[in-house]
C-alpha cells in the first residue's frame, strides 16, 4: 500500500467554502466508484480555512496518469470536477493545470 497527500486551496469565500463541504457530504455514487477502481482504497480530505490536504491510500500499481485518463473518459466524474472547479484555485506555486499538488514527505517518525 501507497499513501500519497495532496493540497489545494479553495476560493478564500465562506459561502463557497461552505458549499464545498456540502458537496463532500454527498459525493455522487459514480465519483466514488471512479476512486475506487483507480486503485485508491481510502480517501480522507481536511480542511483548514481555504486550505485543503488529501491523504490518500493506494494500491502499490496506483497510478495518477492512470487515474487521469480514466477520469477523462468519465463523463460523470468530469461533471464533478467541473462543478467543484467553481469553488478551487490552484497553490500559488503549482503549474499551469495542475489542481492537487502532489506534496513531498519531510519527515516520517
Amino acid at each position: 500500500m501507497k499513501k500519497h497527500c495532496l493540497a489545494l486551496d479553495l476560493i478564500n469565500d465562506p459561502q463557497a467554502i461552505n458549499a464545498y463541504d456540502a458537496w463532500h457530504q454527498k459525493v455522487w455514487p459514480e465519483v466514488l466508484q471512479s476512486i475506487r477502481a483507480s486503485g485508491i482504497q481510502r480517501m480522507e480530505i481536511y480542511r483548514t480555512g481555504n486550505r485543503l490536504f488529501m491523504i490518500m491510500e493506494t494500491t502499490d500499481d496506483f497510478s495518477f496518469a492512470r487515474k487521469a485518463a480514466a477520469d477523462a473518459a468519465n463523463e460523470r466524474v468530469q461533471a464533478w470536477e467541473t462543478l467543484m472547479e467553481q469553488y478551487q484555485q490552484r497553490l500559488p506555486f503549482a503549474n499551469e493545470g495542475e489542481k492537487w499538488k502532489l506534496m513531498e514527505k519531510i519527515l516520517d517518525y
